[in-house]
């Protein structure tokens, strides 16, 4: 049992602390539809800023503001590539991506990997030892809760906005936003900065959480962020009193879940980005039978039964 409650603690503090990535590659892929691959970038980007800024003595707190907005930065050179330079989506980002791989050795001091384990942390240092002290072992996923929320709730507030609605409309239907006198590209770049922001602070707060930072820990984050955002808005998309950003954080758990679940079965971790894959095949399979399901249902309905 005490095995049990210890999975699922750490299901629920990494799933968390990802479904943050999640809700911001919800912006770009769902609300955009641009298919973002600097996210790969952009996620260590965040934890390398944030073990260098701790390593110095910076506050935890405002290492994750810094790291939020220099990834915000490389979505917004993602963007100006993209928008004004009329490089298509996807090679925007894996430009973006590929620099940044040499950036995020710069800013380690050309290592491939920092440790600051007995560094203060949000973890460990004021909220986040407050909570450890009250919930024992299950603070570190109270604090990744509240993290998570907060973004949340800032991104649903947001995209109630005026701004908000405009980039929704960027991603819909451009010609309407010329038509009221707005650059669709200009949002474009802003979203893109929202949801590469949302990628660096899941990698500065994954960071902290295990005291080190990686330079080559982005590899399939892109992956596993659309295949939460698909599963949730697949299992949960219909259902009125669940808005998009909170479907796409319950399907980062379930994917979670389901990564550790494989591992706990006996899947030799060499196969861990493999499964990876296999889950964002079978969300998109399933995601896309959906629709198609439910014209075949319409199409069977008898006209004088209606």
């Amino acid at each position: 049992m005490d095995i049990f409650l210890g999975l699922f603690n750490n299901v629920l503090t990494e799933g968390f602390i990802y479904a943050i990535m999640a809700v911001g590659v919800y912006v770009t892929y769902a609300v955009m539809n641009f298919p973002d691959l600097s996210v790969d970038g952009t996620f260590p980007l965040g934890a390398c800023v944030t073990g260098a800024l701790i390593l110095n003595g910076v506050n935890p707190w405002v290492a994750c503001l810094v790291s939020f907005l220099c990834g915000a930065a490389a979505g917004c050179v993602t963007g100006l590539l993209h928008v004004k330079l009329h490089i298509t989506d996807l090679l925007s980002g894996i430009l973006v991506m590929t620099a940044l791989t040499s950036i995020n050795l710069v800013v380690t001091g050309g290592t491939s990997m920092v440790a600051y384990f007995s560094k203060p942390t949000i973890f460990n240092y004021g909220l986040g030892a407050a909570l450890s002290a009250a919930a024992g072992s299950w603070g570190p996923a109270l604090l990744a809760l509240i993290c998570c929320a907060v973004v949340k709730l800032a991104i649903d507030l947001y995209l109630k906005t005026k701004s908000g609605l405009l980039l929704r409309a960027a991603g819909d239907n451009p010609q309407y936003v010329i038509s009221l006198g707005k650059d669709p590209g200009n949002m474009n770049i802003l979203g893109l900065m929202i949801g590469n922001g949302c990628a660096a602070l899941a990698g500065s707060i994954l960071s902290q959480q295990s005291g080190s930072a990686n330079v080559w820990s982005g590899t399939g984050m892109v992956v596993m962020a659309l295949a939460s955002v698909i599963i949730g808005t697949s299992l949960f998309g219909r259902a009125k009193i669940i808005r998009p950003t909170l479907a796409a954080v319950f399907g980062t758990i379930i994917y979670k879940a389901c990564l550790v679940a494989a591992m706990q079965l006996g899947l030799p971790t060499n196969y861990l980005k493999l499964l990876m894959a296999i889950l964002l095949t079978i969300a998109l399979v399933a995601n896309n039978m959906a629709p198609v399901a439910g014209r075949r249902k319409k199409q069977d309905v008898n006209p004088t039964q209606i």
